[in-house]
């Protein structure tokens, strides 16, 4: 571990090797860092914290403060940072509450700069939460997911895999994976074909996705009706079971179709 006498280091905190910690920096108590992690200047990192390794905290991040919950009632609990993750400056990532014990964000993630990420949320790997995106408590969101700047999501909405969200958008429902969402209010423009298209989805397996959300979001049918017809017309595949699967888990409701 590189560290300099300007940071404050909780002698419990279980600090991993290659380690570097920058001035002005505040670890506290019950805080694991993982090795080759880098911790930028002006960093708090508290109770509850597991970072990580290789991950870049970028100045200004405050990792695992207390929820922004009138419920919570201090109990034990944790903010859970994946490999090789990126959280840039005044980014906020609350730790969890008794609801589900932790917030985690998963590998290979990019947390760019003031985005804010609530209690009990769980963010899968490979996902991009681009500048001052909002998400309130209790937020799932897939691999491979991108919400672009200035997004707010609703607390207890579900956002699918592979789903782009475009800039500003207000996130109230649920968002099926593979989609590309925008409009207000939040709405189906189509399926994210140039995202899929650079994670190595085939032509045919891009054409059977879009097949599905034409049933589902431009047949006019209700939504149990439409998944019936999919069930009938669409070849059983796991890109078809992902999108029925989360469709009928949904508890918000999903997003509107085509306007």
């Amino acid at each position: 571990m590189k560290n300099n006498s300007l940071s404050y280091i909780h002698p419990n905190a279980k600090i991993g090797e290659n380690v570097v910690i920058e001035p002005f920096v505040a670890i506290y108590d019950n805080v694991e860092i993982g090795d080759g992690t880098w911790i930028g200047a002006n960093t708090v990192i508290m109770s509850g914290a597991r970072i990580g390794k290789n991950c870049k905290v970028h100045p200004g991040a405050v990792i695992s403060n207390i929820p922004q919950d009138l419920k919570f009632e201090g109990e034990d609990s944790l903010a859970v940072i994946g490999d090789n993750t990126i959280i840039r400056e005044c980014a906020t990532i609350n730790r969890g509450t008794k609801y589900a014990d932790k917030t985690q964000i998963g590998n290979n993630c990019l947390i760019m700069a003031y985005v804010h990420v609530a209690h009990d949320c769980l963010i899968g790997d490979n996902c991009i939460l681009s500048n001052s995106v909002q998400v309130a408590g209790h937020v799932e969101i897939g691999y491979h997911a991108i919400v672009s700047g200035n997004s707010a999501v609703h607390q207890f909405s579900k956002i699918g895999s592979h789903v782009m969200v475009s800039g500003g958008s207000l996130v109230r429902k649920d968002v099926p994976p593979f989609v590309t969402a925008a409009r207000e209010p939040l709405s189906y423009v189509g399926v994210n074909s140039i995202g899929l298209e650079r994670r190595g989805f085939t032509k045919a397996r891009i054409n059977a996705i879009q097949d599905t959300y034409r049933i589902i979001f431009q047949s006019g049918l209700n939504t149990t009706k439409a998944l019936n017809l999919v069930k009938e017309q669409i070849p059983e595949s796991p890109d078809r079971e992902e999108i029925i699967k989360f469709i009928q888990s949904s508890d918000r409701g999903i997003m509107k179709g085509i306007q």
